[in-house]
């Protein structure tokens, strides 16, 4: 719906007959990960544990809300070991980089198979086996390692709603981001530190130049020195491989 405000202008522009036979096209808005959580969460708690369903009755509604950053993924829990339970993604995500193949990795298979199980044995199977005996559901913001990079999303996982234990438990995800392990570059010597930080703040090279009282030239001489440092393509590579260093600091997993 647009505001007055703009309904006037339109009236005030084209005139009432040609405003009358406008057509006015609104592209939907992005459905943010809480939406997405907020309506499987009230289609779970609609079941009941005697009649346990299927999950496609939790995330039937929600597809065509999916953005590009975000996963969908059922697991089943077929007997006590891990290892066997199987997870088959619902909807990859649009997710892309030159890391790795995201959606490959993350292909139908049993959770003994996954490439990387230090991230399972971390990220995945714990929360699993509690939400699994709670037959609760579970938001957090993960924070861990995949194949050693570090790697930042929000997850809701939903269990089965049974009498005995749960079947299955859907795993929804919206990628934060994925940052390669950072390496050990040294320290940065006062000036340079300087200029890291302003970077990080959004400054550019003459926003920087004007704070700390020095040349244009310079302060680009220094962001180029940096990126050679650091193998940096570009000022843009430069801050995402700077923000992994800073992120490599603190790993784990975080649930808020």
């Amino acid at each position: 719906m647009f505001p007055p405000y703009c309904l006037l202008l339109l009236f005030a522009l084209f005139g009432y007959s040609h405003f009358q036979s406008c057509v006015l096209v609104i592209m939907p808005r992005e459905a943010p990960f809480t939406a997405v959580s907020r309506k499987m969460l009230d289609a779970w708690i609609e079941t009941d544990p005697a009649c346990p369903v299927e999950p496609e009755k939790i995330y039937g509604s929600i597809l065509s809300m999916l953005s590009i950053k975000m996963r969908l993924t059922v697991f089943r829990i077929e007997g006590d070991d891990p290892q066997n339970w199987k997870m088959t993604p619902i909807r990859h995500s649009g997710f892309t980089t030159s890391l790795f193949d995201v959606n490959k990795v993350f292909e139908d298979q049993r959770i003994g198979n996954f490439r990387d199980q230090a991230y399972m044995a971390e990220a995945v199977i714990p929360r699993l086996k509690q939400v699994i005996e709670n037959q609760q559901p579970s938001i957090e913001l993960v924070k861990t390692k995949l194949f050693g990079i570090n790697l930042g999303y929000d997850r809701i996982l939903i269990p089965q709603k049974s009498a005995g234990r749960a079947q299955w438990v859907i795993s929804s995800s919206y990628a934060r981001f994925l940052l390669d392990t950072p390496k050990n570059y040294g320290k940065f010597d006062v000036g340079d530190e300087a200029v890291v930080q302003l970077l990080l703040e959004g400054c550019t090279a003459k926003e920087i130049a004007a704070q700390l009282g020095l040349s244009h030239r310079t302060i680009e001489h220094r962001l180029e020195k940096l990126k050679e440092r650091f193998g940096a393509r570009n000022t843009v590579h430069l801050v995402v491989m700077l923000l992994g260093n800073h992120v490599g600091h603190d790993t784990g997993t975080t649930v808020n």
